[in-house]
């Protein structure tokens, strides 16, 4: 006797045995039991999710003799006949192979004659956006005004290519991927029912593999099973049988990474190469990894939102502190941007090590966020008191447009004495506390933003009261939204418990921005005598 592959052994012949999709089957079951039966639906959603199957349950439904809460018995006539393909009443076609007018045109002479036995005809057209232009147009007016014994099932995974004139005439019912715990307990299920002995991890790696599509999982779990037929699956002979990566891979890759050890990496890739791994796995694998680490440094739920063991997650709250937020982001587009490449490339080895040569040399690639990460680095060497190369600050903050006013200046302009003034000591105490972190308080901000305020001054402006100085027109629009204000002073009473106000304002054409403030105390006691400050 032949081998029936699990995909179509356990194929769903009922609406209870359908597995993520309940929102669909139970409006379908309602719809059944009250009589309330449209004449076209379209379903759509991703492949593998269950529109073909459900599509022929609803059939079986319509036409069954004894039907049980909206749901096909599998045991009158007509249900037999259905399931074993032989009934005239229910058609599919395949819409990739028949998508000329003329097949369309069969359909519409054939829906002229009642069935011979059971209540509906069924339509079941697969992949209906295939249809030509004139096969849309020749199913129109049967969809619109189709005879009351006539369901017609439309089912595709892209509708954005249906045309709304189709839209408009059916009901339509859109499929959600499934989730990985939903697929995993289902292989579980099928597994103990095939005496098939396999490791939960690999389960559950099988159902992330699928990306949402039973279909997938199924066919994955037969390939595996079929590889090690008789013994224990484990999670590793999944990874082996997929061509897959362990976790611990991409962790020590990314700590190279992050250490610009473009060599380990070379040798990281190597050593997948030599082992078979699948290379466009790997890069959808290494965006998946970058991502949990996004999640866990951004959102506030994080650990409930990642499917990981408590070890796994430990090692990954120890790199989503080795790493901001914003050169996460920069990871992940260069290798999303890959994974787009790498689909068709014939030499996808040497596109990875463009990608990770990118990673680990940011100064090869000379865009903004390349270049945010370049000035972090520096900023970072120049909190640990390492020397930085001043010239090469200044030629990166020329590419960004602030004219290096914040890092250096220029050769060309005259060294000036700087001024004193006198602020009341309050004022005073406000200016330092925020001037000596100013440097730390705009690398907090949003890395749209931060930019902006790299070559700012700040000064007193009253009472609880700081005003930001820009030299750069560009920069002081973006900083001197009410929105970026509040979210500095919103900072600042967090981090300080201290209510400040700014303001800000451009800097005058040759004003100095050297000014010494000193407080009515400190210069009263330097001379010895009464100051008077004047409004």
């Amino acid at each position: 006797m032949s081998y029936t592959a699990l995909y179509r052994k356990w194929r769903p012949v009922e609406f209870d045995d359908v597995k993520g999709q309940d929102h669909i089957v139970q409006t379908l079951k309602n719809q059944i039991t009250s009589g309330r039966i449209g004449h076209a639906y379209l379903f759509c959603g991703t492949r593998g999710t269950g529109k073909t199957t459900i599509a022929k349950i609803f059939a079986k439904a319509v036409n069954c003799e004894h039907p049980v809460n909206g749901s096909p018995c599998n045991e009158c006539a007509a249900c037999k006949a259905i399931a074993s393909g032989s009934s005239m009443n229910v058609v599919e076609i395949d819409a990739a192979s028949n998508n000329g007018v003329e097949n369309i045109r069969e359909i519409r002479e054939q829906v002229q004659y009642p069935p011979t036995e059971g209540a509906y005809r069924v339509y079941i057209i697969d992949e209906v956006h295939m249809l030509s232009t004139g096969a849309f147009n020749a199913l129109l007016k049967t969809l619109e005004e189709p005879p009351s014994y006539v369901i017609f099932i439309l089912a595709t995974t892209e509708v954005h290519k249906i045309p709304v004139t189709v839209l408009s005439r059916c009901q339509r019912y859109d499929f959600r991927r499934i989730t990985i715990d939903t697929i995993a307990a289902r292989l579980r299920e099928l597994a103990d029912a095939e005496e098939i002995r396999v490791e939960e991890k690999a389960l559950r790696y099988v159902a992330k593999a699928a990306d949402g599509s039973m279909r997938d999982a199924l066919s994955l779990l037969d390939q595996c099973v079929a590889f090690h037929y008789g013994s224990l699956l484990t999670y590793d002979n999944v990874l082996e049988v997929l061509g897959a990566v362990d976790s611990g891979v991409f962790s020590e890759l990314l700590r190279a990474v992050l250490a610009k050890d473009t060599t380990a990496c070379m040798k990281k890739l190597e050593e997948m190469v030599i082992q078979g791994r699948e290379l466009g796995q790997f890069v959808t694998d290494f965006i998946w990894y970058l991502r949990n680490l996004l999640i866990l440094k951004t959102a506030d739920d994080a650990e409930n939102m990642l499917d990981m063991s408590e070890d796994n997650l430990k090692l990954l709250r120890e790199e989503a502190e080795m790493i901001s937020g914003e050169t996460l982001m920069r990871f992940i587009r260069i290798f999303s941007e890959l994974a787009n490449q790498i689909r068709y490339a014939s030499q996808k080895r040497v596109l990875i090590e463009l990608a990770l040569i990118k990673l680990t040399k940011p100064q090869m690639e000379p865009n903004l966020d390349s270049i945010l990460q370049r000035l972090d680095e520096l900023e970072d060497r120049m909190d640990e008191g390492v020397p930085v190369n001043a010239e090469m600050m200044q030629q990166m903050a020329v590419r960004m447009g602030t004219q290096g006013a914040a890092i250096t200046t220029t050769a060309a302009e005259p060294v000036q004495a700087p001024q004193q003034v006198v602020i009341p000591r309050a004022q005073l105490e406000d200016l330092n506390l925020i001037r000596q972190d100013w440097g730390k308080i705009i690398r907090e901000q949003g890395g749209s933003i931060r930019p902006s305020f790299r070559d700012t001054v700040l000064e007193p402006s009253g009472d609880s009261c700081l005003c930001i100085v820009f030299s750069n027109s560009d920069n002081y629009a973006i900083g001197s939204r009410p929105t970026v204000l509040g979210a500095l002073e919103k900072y600042v009473e967090e981090q300080y418990g201290k209510t400040m106000y700014f303001k800000a304002r451009m800097r005058n054409a040759g004003e100095r921005l050297n000014t010494i403030y000193v407080s009515d105390e400190e210069l009263k006691n330097a001379i010895h005598m009464d100051i008077t400050i004047e409004d």
